[in-house]
């Protein structure tokens, strides 16, 4: 996969993906909770299926490969 995640995207996808499968291993909120696996899971690849379909990229240029 080719990377089109930049740090501060990585950053925040991996925060918001950790607290919502949080919320939701506490029952705090309901079972969509778990959508957290998505951002955690493309924050970690550093890759977006999304952005790859709309042509977007939060990379810089020198980490892309």
């Amino acid at each position: 996969m080719k990377r089109n995640i930049g740090t501060v995207d990585r950053v925040l996808r991996i925060l918001v993906g950790v607290v919502l499968i949080a919320l939701a291993a506490t029952e705090t909120i309901g079972s969509w909770g778990w959508l957290g696996v998505i951002p955690l899971f493309t924050g970690l690849v550093r890759s977006c299926p999304a952005y790859s379909l709309l042509g977007m990229n939060s990379c810089s240029m020198k980490n892309r490969p």
